[in-house]
């Protein structure tokens, strides 16, 4: 029995493909619960096109991501902290902070896991951050962390 995966089946395949199932499996397990549908002409148009839309999806949110990388590589963003005694920072700046700076500079909110900090800033100046747009578009922005 042929179907396709409406979801990741362990052991079996993932969303969108078309496997080849013992009868008994198709009909008793997975098309009872919602895991799989019977591979139909009307299945496979519907399957192409649902992958067509993803594809298109995928595409527009990498160009995005390509966009902004464009306007953000090389900016720099202002991170103002409260100083104590020695240019040492009360608390530090996090990727939250980082990602705030950035949000107010694009205008729009931006995601504190895409900024790629390997340890909390903790004293004054300026520090190189990589901020990960998508999989594979990475842009460097320069944070200034001034006194407040």
């Amino acid at each position: 029995m042929k179907v396709i995966l409406k979801q990741d089946v362990k052991g079996l395949g993932r969303k969108g493909d078309l496997v080849t199932v013992a009868e008994g499996y198709g009909r008793n397990y997975l098309l009872p619960r919602g895991l799989a549908v019977e591979a139909s002409e009307g299945a496979m148009r519907s399957l192409e096109v649902e992958r067509s839309a993803e594809r298109a999806r995928q595409e527009r949110m990498a160009r995005e991501a390509r966009a902004l990388r464009d306007r953000l590589h090389g900016q720099t963003v202002r991170v103002p902290a409260r100083v104590g005694e020695g240019g040492r920072l009360f608390g530090s700046v996090t990727a939250r902070d980082v990602a705030e700076a950035i949000g107010r500079l694009t205008g729009s909110e931006f995601d504190r896991r895409k900024v790629e900090l390997k340890e909390p800033i903790r004293s004054l100046g300026v520090f190189p951050v990589q901020v990960r747009l998508a999989p594979d578009v990475v842009a460097e922005v320069k944070v200034h962390v001034v006194e407040a």
